[in-house]
């Protein structure tokens, strides 16, 4: 494979030289505060708040971490779901150099126990609803405050008194004298004596911004997950890259409801909409019926999520009132998104006022999030679309690491301004996936199976370590499951290899049918005759189960794992 760009007329006059802003985050956030300081920066639950409100709250929040001792290098962990707080404490903890912990608060004890040993943080903030856990490890991990915010601490006044009654009273109160907790509320106060007090509160940048600045999280599947190390230009890079794509402007709207603990809550709904001066709506909580009334109430012009979201929004009977005569983009990654499910959601789009599609990413943790995705109206079937503006991917052989020809398949490598610092304290692995190349630049190794075609395309074959072998023969088992949701009356499938005491491994196959379609045998002998038509033999399941519903991770995956380990226990 070349080192060209056969993609590029693609972008239809977008620029590839991505010139990433010499800045940190937080002076990014300066920069939006200077630009359109009254404009909202921010809405929660009936909350706005300017970007100059919000450089404010974010002030007084990295003086209050200063007060009590915080200082550049360390880590303190964020807990929270989608609220002010967490984009509060993000960009504050970024203002004095800290390091920005970011962790789901429905953690295991054991993950968070991770979390917080591995990054030596002696803080965390979190939410009162999550106290006894976080209380808990205050003695386990080492933690010497616990910094406890509340769903109400931005609320309106009407909202506060709604949310005590309804949701408010089933959470029990925070212990008043336990010596390790401070309230957010008294928390920010001692940041206003801070800057008071100051004899000059003038900033000073305190890291640089290669410097690494963020921990996320990998998705564990059978370790503890892997903190990786990200820093302030990687989350500018990717600004700057979708900004390109998107055309987001100053006042646009994007529905913030993916957590802020992943990277594509966190760098897309987040931080390359604040760059840009337009604001994003936290929804701190998931369900369909939450989205869609959010859509209902802002008409937003940007959405992202999941497909398994997607899926849920066509099968809410309240979807159809929703209108999208504003959507100016739509946003697929997390999971592969099938042909099918993309030409359905763009139809129940269009007739209801959309003239946009929905764009399919592709990217890592490890890159922020998105690394390709595929261009405005040149979609092809199953491909996860082209390399953004100022990303390269290529092709490389599994076993020598060298360049691949186009539609050839290999593992898939990529390099950009996206690229993490590496796996915290885990040079070993840093080595192994950061590596190299002739060329001089350091490539990302994905452990991602896949091809690129030579318009520049690339399409994912599913993860190597997730490779099925039958009777010698490698089968990816997303091949098998985007056959099976090409039928008309499949949902969802999902696939994971079984022992099998001839052939190594045998595949299974579980089914979520679409409404009004029973798990007959019938169904099942038709989906059988349809998988030997599309698939070589060994890649037909031997068996097909029907599901009411599929196990899914905590940001919307299949949880392939939970079926194996389902299959494993009854064996």
């Amino acid at each position: 494979m070349t080192t060209e760009k056969p993609w590029l007329s693609l972008y239809q006059g977008i620029s590839d030289d991505v010139q990433v802003p010499d800045a940190t985050m937080y002076e990014m956030l300066v920069n939006s505060a200077t630009l359109w300081p009254d404009e909202t920066a921010l809405f929660f639950m009936g909350k706005r708040m300017s970007f100059t409100e919000l450089k404010r709250e974010v002030d007084l929040c990295a003086a209050a971490f200063e007060a009590y001792g915080i200082k550049s290098r360390d880590s303190v962990v964020l807990s929270l779901p989608n609220v002010p707080n967490v984009v509060i404490g993000f960009y504050a903890l970024n203002k004095i150099g800290a390091y920005a912990v970011m962790t789901h608060p429905l953690s295991s004890p054991e993950e968070l126990k991770h979390y917080i040993t591995i990054t030596g943080s002696q803080w965390a903030v979190t939410v009162d609803m999550f106290y006894p856990v976080f209380r808990d490890l205050a003695v386990e991990a080492g933690l010497q405050r616990i910094v406890i915010a509340k769903f109400s601490d931005y609320l309106t006044r009407p909202m506060k008194i709604g949310f005590a009654i309804t949701k408010g009273r089933k959470i029990a109160s925070v212990p008043t004298d336990d010596p390790k907790v401070i309230t957010w509320k008294d928390f920010l106060g001692t940041g206003a004596n801070a800057l008071t007090l100051a004899d000059d509160p003038a900033y000073s940048r305190p890291i640089e911004p290669d410097d690494g600045a963020v921990i996320l999280f990998s998705g564990g599947t059978t370790n503890l997950p892997k903190g990786i190390e990200l820093s302030s230009a990687n989350f500018n890079g990717l600004a700057v890259c979708m900004e390109e794509i998107s055309r987001i402007t100053a006042g646009d709207s994007v529905l913030a409801i993916l957590p802020a603990f992943h990277g594509f809550g966190l760098g897309l709904c987040i931080h390359t909409t604040m760059c840009v001066g337009a604001h994003f709506i936290l929804v701190p909580e998931f369900s369909a019926d939450i989205y869609i009334n959010n859509l209902l109430k802002h008409n937003p012009q940007y959405i992202a999520g999941v497909p398994t979201l997607f899926q849920a929004l066509m099968s809410n009977p309240k979807f159809k009132k929703a209108s999208f005569n504003k959507l100016k983009g739509a946003y697929s990654g997390g999971d592969m998104l099938s042909a099918d499910l993309k030409r359905r959601f763009d139809s129940a789009i269009m007739a209801q006022g959309s003239t946009v599609e929905l764009i399919e990413g592709y990217g890592l943790t490890e890159c922020v999030t998105a690394c390709a995705v595929s261009p405005s109206g040149a979609y092809r079937d199953n491909s996860m679309g082209i390399p953004l503006p100022g990303i390269m991917i290529k092709i490389v052989d599994t076993a020598t690491g060298e360049d691949l020809p186009y539609d050839t398949e290999g593992e898939i490598c990529m390099t950009g301004p996206t690229l993490m610092k590496g796996y915290l304290k885990d040079p070993e692995a840093t080595e192994h996936t950061l590596r190299v190349h002739a060329d001089g630049q350091t490539w990302l190794h994905t452990g991602d199976i896949g091809t690129m075609d030579a318009d520049g395309y690339l399409y994912f074959m599913g993860r190597m370590k997730r490779l099925i072998k039958v009777s010698g023969v490698s089968v990816y088992p997303l091949q098998v499951e985007q056959v099976l949701e090409s039928h008309p009356h499949v949902n969802r499938a999902c696939v994971i290899g079984l022992p099998d005491e001839y052939q190594m491994s045998s595949v299974k196959g579980f089914v979520l049918l679409n409404d009004g379609i029973e798990g007959t045998e019938e169904v099942r002998a038709e989906l059988l005759a349809y998988c030997r038509k599309h698939l070589i033999k060994w890649a037909v399941p031997r068996k097909i189960e029907f599901r009411d519903s599929l196990p899914t991770t905590r940001v919307g995956k299949i949880a392939y794992t939970e079926l194996e380990h389902e299959e494993l226990a009854k064996a």
